[in-house]
């Protein structure tokens, strides 16, 4: 396991400005949490974030979980490192919502040098798992 980046934390006023003008700013995520190992996000349903059957749309769900466990990422890259790419993601949807809010927790199972592994549970606006989500993330560093 390599050692973490010991840049100072970003505040969540400064995670939320990141979004801005990009996808997660455009559908509305907000980070309510965030230390090294542990984001938690939320979302406002609203119509545009539904599929024309009225539900929730999957996008919307995997969106949530893969900005909170890349933002997650960030904040333990190993020190020398410029970024990172998610290499692979999987989600299963157990439930959905219509209207409220979801939420979203990222935990880091694996920090290394060339590889990140997050696993996320989205839940709905009652507080019951609605999705279970899983991403690889490569760690990139300058040529």
């Amino acid at each position: 396991m390599s050692e973490p980046s010991t840049r100072p934390i970003p505040t969540l006023d400064e995670l939320n400005r990141q979004g801005e003008g990009k996808l997660p700013g455009l559908i509305g995520i907000r980070f309510t949490h965030a230390e090294r190992g542990l984001i938690r996000s939320e979302l406002t349903l609203r119509p545009e974030l539904l599929a024309p059957n009225g539900f929730l749309h999957a996008a919307s769900v995997v969106a949530l979980a893969d900005t909170s466990c890349g933002y997650g990422t960030r904040l333990l890259l190993p020190e020398g490192a410029t970024g990172f790419t998610t290499i692979e993601l999987k989600s299963n949807h157990l439930g959905t919502a219509r209207e409220g809010a979801i939420t979203c927790e990222a935990r880091s199972v694996h920090a290394g040098r060339t590889t990140q592994v997050w696993d996320a549970e989205v839940r709905g606006p009652q507080g019951k798992i609605m999705a279970l989500f899983r991403c690889t993330q490569a760690v990139l560093y300058a040529k």
